[in-house]
C-alpha cells in the first residue's frame, strides 16, 4: 500500500491544477437540476481524454465512467452531483457565474471536479486494479425527486458492492475530513397549508375570519410538535417557511398559505409527524371558524450510513490523513439524495471540510457568497482515491 501511495502523491500532485481548472470553469457555468446539457457534456468530453474508460449517458442529464481493472474484484461506485441553485452570486472573484440568478451555492462544481481528478488518477492505473469503479456524475440533487432515483432505475448500481459519496462542507475547515456510520443527514419533507377565512374591510374585523390571524396560531402552535409532542432526545425539525396572504392595509384576506419543511431521522416518527400537525392545523382553524387544507410530501429519505462501509472509509482516511484530520461527523437536518443509492447498495456519504474563516470563506451552503477553500479539493482527490486503491488492490 505504501508504494501505491507514493506513486499517488505524485500524480496527486499533477492533477491538482487540472482539478481547480475544472471547478472554476463549472462555477462560471452553472446549471440548474435537469437542466444540466452542457455540464454533462462538459464533463462526457473530458472523460474522453483520460484512458481505459468505457463512457456512457444514463439519463439526458447525467454521465457514468467505467473502469475495469485488470482482476476480478469488487465493484466501487463513485458519485458526484453536479447542478447548480437559483441564487445570484454576490462573490467578487475572477470566476463568478457567468449567468445571472443561477450559481454553484452549495459546493457541486467542486464534486464534479473532484471525481473528474479521481478518475484521471485512477484510470491510470488499470493494471493494478482488482475489480470495477463506476463514477456516477449525477444531475438534479437539489430538486426533489431528484437525480440519484433516476440513475437507480438506469441500473448504474446493477453489480455494485458499495458505494460512496462527499459532500464539500462549509461547517468544517479545511484540512479536516468528518465521517460518521448510521444516520447522517435528515428525510427533507415539505408541506402546504391553505388557511381559508372571510374577508373584509380591516376597519369591521368582526364581519370577517382573519385568515392571518389564524394562520399566526398555526405557526405558533406548530412549534408544540417540537417542544411537547416528541422525545426530547429524537431528533425533528418543523419549520414554516412562507407565510403568504394579503394584497392591500385595509384588506382582511380571505385565504393565507404556509408552506415549510419538516426534517426528521426516525421513521416512524417521519409518519407520525403529519397527523400532529394535521391535529393542530384542524383545532385552531376550527376554533376560529376557519377551514383549511393540508398537503404533506415526502421527500428524501434519510441518509443512513452502513457501519462497514464507514469502518473500511475511516480506516482508510485515518491511513492517508492521520488521526487529527479525521473526525467524526456531526448528524445535519439537512437532506441529500444519496440516500436512493443506500437503497440499493451499503454505501457511506462523508464530509470534506471547505470552510476557512481566516480566510473570510465562511458562508453557508446555499448563500449568495458561498464559495469554498480549493485546498478542499486535493483532499477530496486523495480521499477517493486511496479508499479505491486500499479495497481494490488487496
Amino acid at each position: 500500500m505504501s508504494v501505491v501511495l507514493n506513486d499517488l502523491e505524485s500524480r496527486l500532485n499533477e492533477v491538482h491544477q487540472d482539478v481547480v481548472k475544472w471547478r472554476r470553469y463549472l462555477h462560471e457555468n452553472p446549471e440548474l437540476s435537469f437542466e444540466e446539457v452542457a455540464t454533462s457534456q462538459f464533463v462526457y468530453d473530458t472523460l474522453l481524454t483520460f484512458q481505459n474508460l468505457e463512457i456512457s449517458r444514463p439519463t439526458k442529464t447525467s454521465v457514468m465512467a467505467r473502469l475495469k481493472g485488470a482482476h476480478p474484484g469488487k465493484v466501487i461506485a463513485l458519485r458526484a452531483d453536479m447542478d447548480a441553485l437559483p441564487i445570484h452570486e454576490e462573490n467578487e472573484f475572477s470566476f463568478i457565474s457567468k449567468t445571472p440568478g443561477k450559481m454553484h451555492a452549495c459546493g457541486h462544481d467542486g464534486h464534479t471536479a473532484v471525481l473528474l481528478g479521481v478518475a484521471k488518477v485512477v484510470s491510470q492505473m488499470q493494471s493494478s486494479l482488482s475489480g470495477e469503479v463506476r463514477f456516477l456524475f449525477q444531475h438534479a440533487e437539489e430538486l426533489f425527486p431528484g437525480g440519484a432515483q433516476e440513475m437507480v432505475h438506469a441500473g448504474v448500481l446493477d453489480g455494485v458492492d458499495l458505494v460512496l459519496g462527499a459532500h464539500l462542507w462549509a461547517g468544517l475547515h479545511v484540512g479536516t475530513i468528518a465521517v460518521r456510520s448510521g444516520p447522517l443527514m435528515a428525510a427533507p419533507d415539505t408541506f402546504r397549508i391553505t388557511i381559508v377565512g372571510k374577508g373584509g374591510h380591516a376597519a369591521i374585523p368582526q364581519q370577517t375570519v382573519d385568515s392571518i390571524a389564524v394562520g399566526a396560531q398555526v405557526v405558533t402552535n406548530l412549534q408544540h410538535i417540537v417542544s411537547r409532542a416528541v422525545d426530547p432526545l429524537t431528533p425533528i425539525v418543523v419549520s414554516v417557511t412562507t407565510f403568504i396572504a394579503g394584497t392591500a392595509d385595509n384588506v382582511i384576506p380571505e385565504v393565507a398559505e404556509l408552506t415549510g419543511t419538516v426534517r426528521t431521522f426516525d421513521e416512524s416518527l417521519r409518519k407520525e409527524a403529519p397527523i400532529l400537525m394535521e391535529r393542530i392545523i384542524k383545532g385552531v382553524t376550527e376554533a376560529h371558524g376557519a377551514t383549511y387544507q393540508f398537503a404533506y410530501k415526502n421527500g428524501y429519505r434519510p441518509v443512513i450510513n452502513d457501519a462497514e462501509v464507514t469502518a473500511v472509509l475511516e480506516s482508510c482516511l485515518i491511513e492517508t490523513f492521520g488521526e487529527d484530520v479525521v473526525q467524526t461527523a456531526e448528524q445535519t437536518m439537512g437532506g441529500e439524495d444519496f440516500c436512493a443509492y443506500q437503497q440499493v447498495a451499503p454505501g457511506t456519504f462523508f464530509f470534506i471540510g471547505a470552510g476557512n474563516p481566516e480566510e473570510g470563506i465562511i458562508a453557508p451552503h446555499h448563500h449568495p457568497r458561498f464559495t469554498v477553500d480549493e485546498r478542499s479539493l486535493p483532499m477530496g482527490v486523495k480521499a477517493f482515491v486511496a479508499t479505491v486503491l486500499k479495497l481494490l488492490t488487496q
